[in-house]
Formats: structure tokens, C-alpha cells, sequence
């Protein structure tokens, strides 16, 4: 931006400030943020229009650095991505009103007007494309987190461990479990794998093919898979399916899938006196 330009907009510094201070503060409701307190809200606005200062009296650093480090400065603050490309919108429209006050001769507004946009859609673009990045980058990581959760393999005893199921089983899904389940049966030593199915609300041909997959391959590592709660509904889609699960062992809950897990390893719960067990 020329440096006559810049030059004017500092000249009516503190009348933009207010003018702009009272504009956000009628946007307040429409952007819901009443749950800030006054005193937050008027120190992040104090906050966002000085980084718009501070940007326009450094305009002859590098363009690129400068822009990065003003966007993370903006994003920084905590206010809504809506909020802030609307914090730019009215200060410019008000640095354009200001200046118009002042300018006498037509060139010098359309020459003026070109220069506020060549300043301001760059920082418009850079302001969402870097929201837009790290949203995109958190929800990958909140959704591989989400992924590691949703199969985990869980050692209850020495050579038995338990893979609960909850939600519904998708080709994605079945390859983190296979995926899991193997590096899992590896690591812990697992001579028993139980895998629950309590929580998963539809099992159908192609859940059971994954289930069944799953368990195959665990047999071919050494292992033994028992396929643990099978409510009712469950076992009459089975068998209205065709499906054949008459490869490995299943149990109506988890409790009786762990006894016979004891007893694959030769090891039972025997009462002690007193109620007791071990």
C-alpha cells in the first residue's frame, strides 16, 4: 500500500479504533460470543484491531513471513474464523470511508480502493486457507485417535486378552482391527483372543466375514479367537444369513468366554473360603 495512504489511515487512527470497536461490538450476538465477559471480549477486539495496525507499519517485511506470522497472531486470539474475516471486512470498509472523507480527485479514490484490496484479499485468503489446513489437520488427528481407540486389544491375564467391539463395523474399520489384533496377540503373548461384539448393533454377512477373517488369522499365528456376546437377535441373523461360525468357539457373554479362556489354558476361578475367588 502507498506510503501516503498508510500515512492518512494513521492520521485518523483513533477515530477507525473507535469507530471499529463499536461496529464488532453490534456483531457480538450474531456471532454468539455473549458467554465472553465484557472485559475479554473488548481486550480481544483491543487486540485484534492492534495487529492490524502492527501490520500495516511493518508492510516492508518480507509479504509472505509477515502474512504467516499475522494469520497465526489472528487465529491465535481464539475468536471464530466468521468473526475475524468480519474484524477485517469492517476495517476496511471504514478505512475507505475515512480516506474517501479526504480524497479530492477520482483517480486517487480508484487508485486508493485498488491498493486496500490488494492489501486486504490476500489476507482474507491466507486467514481461511490456514483455518481451513488446521481444522482439516485436527479432525485427521482426533479421527486416528478415534481409530487406535475403537479396536483395542486388552490383556486381562497372562496369555488371554479381550478386543471389545462397539459401533458399527466398516471394511475400514475390519482392517485396524485385523491390523490390531495381530500386532496385539504378538506383543502381549496372547494365547486366547475374545472378541466382544456386545456393543456392535448390526452384524450382518459382511461384519461376520471380517469377524471370521480376523480369526483365521489369529489361528494362523497360533492363536485361538472365542467370539463373546451374541444376544439372540444376533444369532437368529446368523442363521437366517447362512453364516457359519462353526470354525471357532462362541459364548452368549463375556464371563462365560473367559472361563473357557481359562480352561483353553489350563487354569480355572475356584472359590476360596469366605466367598473369595482366584
Amino acid at each position: 500500500m502507498d506510503d501516503k495512504v498508510i500515512q492518512m489511515i494513521k492520521d485518523r487512527r483513533e477515530e477507525i479504533i473507535s469507530s471499529w470497536m463499536k461496529e464488532m461490538e453490534k456483531a457480538r450476538g450474531e456471532y454468539r460470543l455473549q458467554h465472553i465477559t465484557d472485559e475479554a471480549f473488548r481486550s480481544s477486539n483491543r487486540q485484534f484491531v492492534e495487529m492490524i495496525w502492527d501490520y500495516l507499519d511493518n508492510k516492508n517485511e518480507s509479504s509472505a513471513d509477515l502474512s504467516d506470522h499475522f494469520i497465526e497472531r489472528l487465529l491465535g486470539i481464539g475468536l471464530p474464523l466468521s468473526y475475524l474475516t468480519l474484524g477485517l471486512q469492517t476495517f476496511r470498509n471504514l478505512v475507505l470511508e475515512f480516506c474517501f472523507e479526504q480524497m479530492e480527485h477520482a483517480e486517487n479514490v480508484h487508485t486508493f480502493y485498488t491498493d486496500m484490496d490488494r492489501w486486504y484479499n490476500p489476507i482474507i485468503n491466507r486467514l481461511v486457507s490456514t483455518s481451513v489446513k488446521t481444522w482439516e489437520d485436527t479432525v485427521s488427528s482426533q479421527r486416528t485417535a478415534l481409530k487406535e481407540l475403537s479396536a483395542p486389544l486388552i490383556p486381562v491375564f497372562e496369555g488371554i486378552s479381550v478386543m471389545p467391539l462397539i459401533g458399527a463395523i466398516d471394511t475400514e474399520r475390519a482392517k485396524l482391527i485385523m491390523e490390531n489384533l495381530l500386532d496385539g496377540v504378538i506383543e502381549h503373548g496372547s494365547q486366547v483372543v475374545l472378541i466382544d461384539i456386545t456393543g456392535v448393533p448390526i452384524v450382518d454377512t459382511m461384519v461376520a466375514h471380517h469377524i471370521i477373517q480376523a480369526a483365521e488369522a489369529v489361528r494362523l499365528i497360533g492363536a485361538r479367537c472365542i467370539l463373546v456376546g451374541i444376544r439372540p437377535e444376533i444369532a437368529q441373523t446368523i442363521i437366517t444369513l447362512g453364516i457359519d461360525l462353526s470354525d471357532f468357539l462362541t459364548k452368549s457373554t463375556l464371563k462365560k468366554g473367559m472361563q473357557a479362556a481359562l480352561q483353553i489354558t489350563d487354569r480355572e476361578i475356584v472359590e476360596l473360603p469366605g466367598g473369595g475367588s482366584r
